[in-house]
């Protein structure tokens, strides 16, 4: 199964991207995007898979910025 993933970054100050990936996201995991790591917070279907293909929204949050809240 090939995941269309729409990541969209919270605050709005990173475009996020659109990736193709072979595994399913999942709230915890940490995805690369540029040069930036997040932590994804939720993941959602956009529509019903359709063949091989499965479409999903991911809603990250930049680690560094987590980071910071926690100190």
């Amino acid at each position: 199964m090939v995941y269309k993933v729409s990541y969209v970054v919270l605050g709005g100050g990173h475009p996020g991207a659109i990736i193709n990936q072979f595994e399913e996201p999942e709230v915890g995991q940490h995805v690369r995007i540029g040069k930036k790591t997040f932590e994804i917070v939720e993941v959602n279907e956009l529509m019903p898979a359709r063949g091989d293909f499965a479409f999903l929204h991911a809603t990250v949050r930049l680690l560094e910025a987590k980071r910071k809240k926690n100190l």
